[in-house]
């Protein structure tokens, strides 16, 4: 059964409806974005999860592995995800030494599937998140990419590595995403949202129940 990871969080009482409707992985933005906070915001958003077990995201785009280090810090990340266009292959190793954060590399993909530099990428991180290519943002898009076009080219290369699925994702399509690429963790955003950082309890929920049987989703 794949996990939830709800991304973007920017208000206390959504961190808590997602921590009670059985999320494992929720997640901020600390990078440059409709939704971004600051390392200092994200602590206090996190503070609320003392006590469970709820894996602590942050994303980040092109910063320097020391300004990422410091804040991973910070916010008690557990999983730092890279959007970053550069070295983040070099980004990795040098964080790997400053923090003990599990690191996503983030692989977006464009409408002819995985390139060559995609497949590659799949080494040396801790997960590939597949998103959606964009040019004009790192993610956040609220579009979806053709699953059935990288399906085999994914499994292929996964080895065992986690895989957690991004881009476009809502109630309605998230079960044909997770037959079609058995992702470990599909995380979404936009699709649970009124507006950018504002989370719909409701939409969170029927997220929920399209994942997992609704004997697993908490009732309000």
């Amino acid at each position: 059964m794949a996990e939830v990871k709800f991304c973007g969080m920017t208000r206390e009482e959504d961190v808590l409806e997602a921590a009670r409707l059985g999320a494992s992985y929720i997640g901020v933005i600390l990078t440059s974005s409709p939704r971004q906070v600051t390392p200092s915001r994200a602590a206090q958003l996190f503070e609320v999860l003392d006590g469970t077990s709820v894996r602590r995201v942050g994303v980040f785009g092109d910063e320097p592995a020391d300004d990422i280090a410091r804040a991973a810090t910070l916010a008690s990340l557990d999983v730092i995800q890279l959007h970053g266009r550069g070295d983040v292959a070099g980004t990795f190793e040098a964080l790997r030494g400053l923090s003990g954060a599990e690191c996503w590399r983030v692989v977006r993909v464009g409408p002819t599937g995985l390139t060559d530099a995609d497949r590659a990428a799949f080494t040396g991180s801790d997960g590939i998140l597949l998103d959606t290519m964009s040019s004009a943002s790192l993610g956040g898009t609220g579009e979806a990419f053709d699953w059935s076009r990288v399906a085999a080219d994914v499994a292929a290369r996964r080895a065992g590595r986690r895989l957690i699925l991004a881009g476009g994702l809502h109630a309605g399509n998230v079960r044909d995403a997770i037959d079609q690429l058995s992702p470990d963790v599909v995380d979404v955003s936009s699709g649970v949202e009124i507006s950018p950082g504002v989370k719909d309890h409701a939409r969170m929920g029927a997220f929920l129940r399209a994942v997992r049987p609704p004997t697993l989703v908490p009732d309000r």
